[in-house]
């Protein structure tokens, strides 16, 4: 019997039959799997040690719960002797016409990607990829945002039909050390001004804490007003004003406190909150991934420095491998001499129309880059 013989259950959840004792794959359509599955999927993100913060259960949960449709679910888990070994977080949608299957979070996350414990990859991956390709419904898997080094490469190099790998956006990082040894990476004078807003910033007798899980929703709040202030006459991602987002935002970070997968960072001059910060823990590295201040506090401090030394902390009393300063070449990223990292989109074929939406995608993508070359050299 192959592994996609199915026996019928309820219509969220559909349980294959595997070839052999120790494997299976299931099917998850039904909202409710996310709830069910929440401690599982947390301790496969605990063995994934590839997975980025965005693949976190409590993140996923929380997006769902904000942006995802009824029906469109389609959650992957593969279990070897009845424990999850392999999970892909996938909805179905319409990208250009064609019908194709997405991650979870995916407009929202710098980075996606699926869940693998290394430990069993090679049976994992082989039986994810049966599972997908048995799955009706779809023309491509669309994974946009895959940082070198992920488990959806893994899936990528052993997919049996057509594949495309496009690039994607570049995201900044820095190794974990100390704001002194990041400071050496920049020209001696540069160094030495930097050095003097550090204690600019300190002679100002600004402040900065965690928050508890339990502050977590409304420090978020507050993050987000703060943002929205900061940026207030200039262009904003349309998303960070809507009520969705601060929900899910909201929600997320609560969850991810808890977990130790988040922290928001709280600046206080004066017991006035003047800044704030959202940084993502994952396994490797700490991700920076918003943060708000009052209008005014640049004309004091240097902000981003301020936050910077923050995020740089956090990454080296956690132990990890450093700060990504994730999507986006920002003047005021690129000052510290960062390292370039460039995300792939991978995008894998079911059906003879894949071939015609990866085509139309690179085609996209190319228009998009040569639009943003031409504004950077017209802006």
């Amino acid at each position: 019997m192959s592994l996609h013989s199915l026996t019928r259950g309820d219509a969220g959840r559909r349980a294959a039959v595997p070839p052999a004792a120790d494997w299976s794959v299931e099917w998850h359509r039904d909202e409710q799997a996310l709830v069910g599955l929440g401690d599982e999927l947390r301790d496969l993100y605990d063995r994934s040690p590839a997975a980025t913060p965005f693949q976190a259960y409590e993140w996923l949960r929380s997006w769902w719960g904000w942006y995802g449709t009824s029906g469109r679910l389609r959650l992957a888990v593969v279990r070897r002797r009845g424990r999850a070994v392999a999970a892909a977080p996938l909805m179905a949608g319409v990208r250009h016409g064609f019908p194709v299957l997405l991650p979870l979070a995916g407009e929202q996350s710098d980075f996606t990607d699926l869940l693998v414990d290394p430990v069993y990859a090679d049976g994992a991956v082989r039986h994810l990829t049966r599972a997908l390709l048995d799955e009706h419904g779809w023309c491509a898997l669309d994974l946009r945002e895959v940082r070198p080094g992920s488990a959806a490469h893994l899936l990528a190099e052993r997919w049996p039909r057509r594949a495309w790998r496009l690039p994607s956006s570049i995201c900044l990082e820095l190794p974990a050390a100390g704001i002194d040894e990041v400071l050496e990476r920049l020209p001696r004078r540069t160094a030495g001004k930097m050095r003097a807003k550090l204690r600019k910033i300190d002679v100002r007798g600004i402040t900065v804490g965690s928050v508890t899980p339990e502050e977590a929703p409304d420090a978020v709040n507050a993050l987000l007003d703060l943002h929205l202030r900061q940026w207030r006459g200039r262009p904003v991602n349309p998303e960070h004003t809507r009520e969705r987002f601060r929900r899910h935002l909201a929600e997320a970070a609560s969850g991810m406190v808890r977990e130790g997968r988040a922290a928001v960072l709280q600046y206080r001059w004066d017991d006035r909150l003047v800044a704030s910060d959202l940084v993502l823990i994952g396994h490797r590295y700490v991700g920076a991934y918003l943060y708000g201040s009052v209008p005014d506090l640049r004309s004091h401090v240097d902000v981003s420095l301020m936050l910077l030394r923050e995020d740089l902390a956090i990454a080296r009393d956690r132990n990890r491998q450093g700060v990504s300063l994730l999507r986006g070449e920002e003047p005021y990223k690129l000052k510290w001499r960062p390292t370039p990292v460039r995300n792939e989109r991978i995008i894998l074929g079911r059906t003879a129309s894949a071939a015609a939406f990866a085509g139309l995608a690179r085609t996209r993508a190319h228009l998009a880059a040569r639009r943003h070359r031409w504004r950077g050299g017209h802006g």
